[in-house]
């Protein structure tokens, strides 16, 4: 009986706590879908630098397609879906052929196909080297996976690669001090990242690079100039997606116009001056090596401290090698999950404020008669839940039925007004 006591005290909440539930639970909503209110597709908007997908099982069981958050919403109400947090540089596929007879509610008319979405296991609702779904059901206890910002998939701590999950930089709260992560098979592929200086990389990183330590502030200050001052602000613990094989090099990877990465279809820009957003390129490389016969970093993953897309070198021989490997994105501070949680935000803001003034119009706009019954209404609420908790046992936790009697109250009163 002790027990069932227990049980229920551990399940109740303050009013307080219940609310500030309800706004995390938003605000995290809000930043995994970019501020998308889920209204419209996305289509219409091309490929897409950053945004939230969904695959559906339902209509596509080989997981090769995935939709909007308005499709998934309206088109796959119901369905088998798999969340796959972001994607960079992706389409929606509602009701293409990938859908056979299925078409799209919200945007019918799109092409067959299309040809620059890449598509990973994550779209099977497979995830790490492990290839396990999330939330696995053969766990009780869920444990949080970390994605690479290169191939965009996303691994458990114990197949890092590391000797010890101490070696992922934390704080004393455990709240990570990086902002990226570079996946060991994607550090391997692009083993000339490791010839950059010790300060793009977070404290903690386990990985040797062959790099001169005293060049470190000359290489800071001369990217200073090349790749802007702009700061990212934001760590990121990750979720999501595209195609690349974790024994290979990064040829799956394509640079378009806009500095984004293309799908294993896609034709190559190699030669677009768009595909790196920077106003002139260095002449002088300030790696101060041949980035082709940089040493590998055995094996090891990698943990990017902040700003340091910003330390990247811009000059024409490295945009070359960027472009060529695929991996331009980088260069965009645009393409971060610290941007686009940063732009959600600022939508965010911008939507209550919104709602607040539009409630505050409607008001405004009301008659006399209308505006003191509002006023009215809310004084009768206060003076009755006020009422409620100074006769009530605070010893006592507030049930459902404490609550409908309140508003019961507030209803009796209001018949017999009328």
């Amino acid at each position: 009986m002790s027990d069932a006591f227990d049980d229920e005290a551990e399940q109740t909440v303050s009013i307080q706590e219940y609310l500030k539930g309800v706004e995390e639970q938003e605000l995290e909503a809000d930043l995994v879908l970019g501020g998308d209110e889920g209204k419209e597709c996305t289509y219409i908007n091309g490929y897409m630098k950053r945004q939230a997908i969904f695959s559906c099982l339902t209509c596509t069981p080989d997981g090769n397609a995935g939709v909007c958050t308005a499709c998934s919403l309206s088109c796959h109400d119901g369905h088998e879906i798999v969340e796959l947090w972001t994607k960079r540089n992706f389409r929606c596929d509602c009701g293409n052929s990938k859908f056979g007879e299925f078409f799209c509610k919200l945007f019918p008319n799109k092409d067959i196909e299309n040809a620059e979405n890449s598509y990973n296991h994550n779209f099977r609702g497979s995830y790490c080297t492990c290839s396990k779904p999330y939330p696995d059901p053969d766990v009780e206890e869920q444990v949080e996976m970390i994605q690479c910002c290169i191939c965009e998939d996303w691994f458990h701590e114990e197949h890092l690669g590391l000797e010890s999950s101490d070696e992922v930089p934390r704080d004393e709260e455990g709240e990570p001090l990086y902002e990226d992560f570079i996946c060991r098979a994607c550090s391997t592929s692009f083993s000339f990242l490791g010839s950059y200086p010790q300060s793009i990389w977070a404290a903690g990183r386990q990985c040797d690079a062959t790099v001169d330590t005293n060049k470190d502030k000359n290489v800071l200050e001369d990217t200073s100039s090349a790749g802007g001052s702009g700061k990212v602000k934001n760590d990121i613990d990750a979720r999501n997606n595209p195609e690349v094989d974790h024994t290979k090099s990064g040829s799956e990877f394509a640079c378009d116009g806009d500095g984004m990465s293309l799908g294993e279809n896609s034709q190559n820009n190699v030669g677009s001056d768009q595909c790196v957003k920077t106003s002139s390129p260095l002449t002088t490389c300030v790696l101060g090596v041949n980035p082709e016969n940089a040493s590998a970093l055995e094996n090891k993953p990698l943990f990017l401290s902040k700003s340091w897309r910003d330390v990247l070198c811009r000059c024409e021989k490295c945009l070359v090698i960027y472009t060529q490997k695929r991996i331009a994105f980088l260069l965009d501070k645009e393409d971060s999950i610290a941007e686009y949680e940063k732009m959600a935000t600022l939508k965010r803001t911008e939507k209550l404020q919104e709602r607040e003034g539009a409630e505050l119009s409607l008001f405004n706009n009301l008659g006399h008669i209308e505006k003191m019954e509002i006023l009215n209404g809310i004084a009768d609420m206060k003076n009755e839940i006020h009422g409620f908790l100074e006769s009530f046992d605070s010893t006592k936790p507030i049930t459902a039925a404490d609550v409908h009697q309140v508003f019961e109250n507030l209803a009796k009163k209001r018949r017999r007004l009328d």
